[in-house]
Order: C-alpha cells, then structure tokens, then sequence
C-alpha cells in the first residue's frame, strides 16, 4: 500500500485544476538516477489494466488518483508520498521504507 498525505493530495489535485488536464498521477520507478533508481510521477489520462488504482480524498470532495504498475509497486509498497514547505525549498517527499540509500535530490534511491 502506498499513502499519499492530504496535503501531497492537495497538491496533487491542485496541479490537476491548474493544468487543466484529468486522470491520475502515475507513480513509478525507473532504472537510473544518482543512487540507481528514480522516482517517476506524471499526469496519465487512465490507468492500465494491471495497474493498482489508488484513490485519495481532497477538501473540495473531489479524490486523487495513483496508478502504480506491478514492478513499481514492488519498491514504493509501504512508502508515503508528502509534501513539505520549508524555508529553502518546498516539494514532495518520499518516505520510502525500501530505499537503503537516497541521493541530495530525493529522487534517486537504491534499494
């Protein structure tokens, strides 16, 4: 199971109105990055059939969705996707249970 905070949902769902598109965001992992894998997040307009569809509440009633492939999900099961405003930056964050190391950028893991 992957979680996505109300406020990562929030975001979400606000970049959804913003760029005027509909579907869910796929989440994934791709071969690559600094540390040997990276994360991948994109507007997709439907899911696969062998995709896990996740669905997430947001304040306006409306929901979020995730697609999540088979093999991505074999490295995000367990993981939190947030989002954190700081001084220096502002973002999303994954919270991964499966990542042994991460790089500066926190894109990029290893397994």
């Amino acid at each position: 199971m992957v979680t996505v905070t109300p406020k990562a949902a929030e975001k979400i769902h606000a970049a959804f109105q913003r760029e005027r598109v509909t579907g869910g965001l796929r989440l994934g992992v791709l071969g690559g990055g600094c540390s040997g894998l990276s994360y991948q997040f994109k507007f997709d307009a439907k899911p696969r059939a062998s995709d896990q569809v996740l669905k997430f509440p947001v304040s306006s009633g409306d929901e979020v969705q995730v697609f999540i492939d088979p093999k991505s999900l074999v490295f995000l099961d367990g993981m939190t996707l947030d989002w954190k405003d700081s001084l220096i930056q502002s973002g999303f964050v994954f919270e991964n249970p499966h990542a042994k190391k991460s790089c500066g950028c926190g894109t990029s893991f290893s397994a």
